[in-house]
């Protein structure tokens, strides 16, 4: 029957390309290189648990799959996305008939394994510690925050990389070869960018660029320039998953940025993050955050800048607001830094949180009724704005019976500066009244 008549959909490009050998592994160098972790493991002949941890498209399924290659072992991949615990249990069936009949050992793949709650997951521990299987897990996730502690203490986690822009136009030109079509530098290199370290991305564009130049070209001498690439290929979002690792990854570059007092730095992250689909509400929440924790009162008026700016954003919208955030951004890195604050409410929170739970003063208690007032609310109380420079030099404040904290230590930045000689000049108050009074 003709091929046309044929029901079986035609592999995708990146099935098609999936390396049947290590050395047909672009990228990973840092593992599969000479000497390296991966390289030491296939040539050892003996498999181990392990997880890749990886952005999309590095390349984790193939490597599973190479290794159950090298090892002789029978291959079973699960999804966490789709499989439950009945997936599991035919897996863990499945690699026990196969050593018990055939001797062979099984390798269980098991992709996003992040996605298999703590239940599911402490279902292969028994099976991995029996040597039943060895288990290898693929995640884009920290596995220090999404794999339990006892299946990642069985298991050796491999880092895997995003492809670089010549792995990437390595891999597109072998795309472009297998689909019998030529490819110029400038588009090899576009689609190197489009694709932002994912081979898979990356051969999906060259399938459907290179089925376009076939339908150009009838005449069998298809080209694929930087025009065709640019017509074709929508744009392609950046990697961003929104909770996940790398959101946290640029929300802290964003951070440190600002605190680094780097205005370019800092503005260009907050355009990846924005460009990437990234809440401005979220940014605006985190911005103010970073006008407390890095610059407090060194310059008040980085929080008051940044209320507005968000305000700004609520009334205006994307993306005509976007400009006051990012307005805000750059005052943030540029303004005097000073953590004072939140080291101060750090340390007071400790504090209280491990000491008793102290009575209030009489003198400092407020005293609204005559029974207040016969029972000494109130009594000697200094009123500060009698007294000089509206300061009552000396009074306590304190709980009775507990030293006197200096928890606020104002830097010599911007208006914390003059925060500092204020408070030196209220000290030396306290020191000259105590003087006076111990005279009398």
């Amino acid at each position: 029957m003709s091929d046309l008549f044929s029901t079986q959909p035609a592999a995708p490009l990146a099935e098609r390309l999936r390396p049947k050998t290590v050395d047909e592994v672009i990228g990973q160098r840092h593992l599969l290189g000479e000497g390296k972790p991966l390289s030491i493991a296939l040539r050892s002949g003996k498999p181990h648990s392990m997880i890749f941890w990886g952005p999309p498209g590095v390349g984790k399924t193939t490597l599973a799959r190479l290794m159950a290659h090298a090892f002789k072992a029978e291959f079973i991949a699960i999804s966490a996305v789709l499989a439950g615990v009945k997936e599991i249990r035919e897996s863990v069936e499945k690699a026990r008939l196969t050593l018990e009949q055939f001797g062979k050992p099984t390798i269980l793949f098991v992709d996003e394994v992040h996605r298999f709650n703590k239940s599911q997951q402490d279902a292969f521990l028994p099976h991995v510690e029996s040597g039943l299987f060895t288990f290898i897990g693929a995640t884009t996730e920290n596995p220090s925050f999404e794999v339990n502690s006892a299946l990642l203490s069985r298991a050796q986690v491999y880092v895997l990389e995003s492809l670089g822009v010549e792995d990437l136009q390595t891999l597109a030109r072998r795309g472009f070869a297998a689909e019998g079509v030529g490819a110029n530098d400038a588009a090899l290199e576009r689609i190197a960018q489009l694709a932002d370290g994912d081979g898979r991305r990356a051969l999906n564009l060259v399938e459907q660029i290179a089925h376009a130049a076939r339908l150009e070209k009838v005449d069998g001498a298809a080209e694929v320039d930087l025009p065709l690439v640019d017509a074709v290929a929508q744009r392609s979002a950046r990697r961003f998953d929104k909770g996940g690792e790398e959101f946290y990854n640029q929300i802290s570059a964003l951070h440190k940025s600002v605190r680094g007092s780097d205005p370019d730095a800092a503005l260009y992250w907050f355009c990846r993050m924005i460009d990437a689909g990234a809440d401005p509400r979220y940014l605006s929440r985190r911005m103010i955050r970073m006008a407390s924790e890095d610059i407090g009162l060194a310059d008040p008026r980085a929080l008051e800048i940044t209320l507005n700016a968000a305000d700004v954003y609520e009334r205006l919208g994307t993306p005509e607001g976007e400009l006051a955030l990012a307005e805000a951004v750059i005052y943030l890195a540029i303004a005097a830094k000073s953590n004072a604050v939140y080291m101060a409410y750090g340390a007071a929170r400790r504090f209280i949180a491990d000491d008793d739970s102290r009575p209030v003063p009489l003198h400092i208690r407020n005293a609204p009724t005559k029974l207040m007032k016969n029972l000494d609310y109130g009594k000697d109380y200094r009123y500060a704005h009698d007294e000089g420079e509206g300061y009552a030099p000396a009074e306590n404040y304190w709980p009775d019976g507990l030293k006197p904290q200096s928890w606020y230590e104002p830097t010599g930045r911007g208006l914390e500066a003059k925060i500092a000689e204020k408070l030196a000049h209220l000290r030396a108050l306290d020191a000259e009244y105590r003087s006076k009074k111990a005279k009398k």
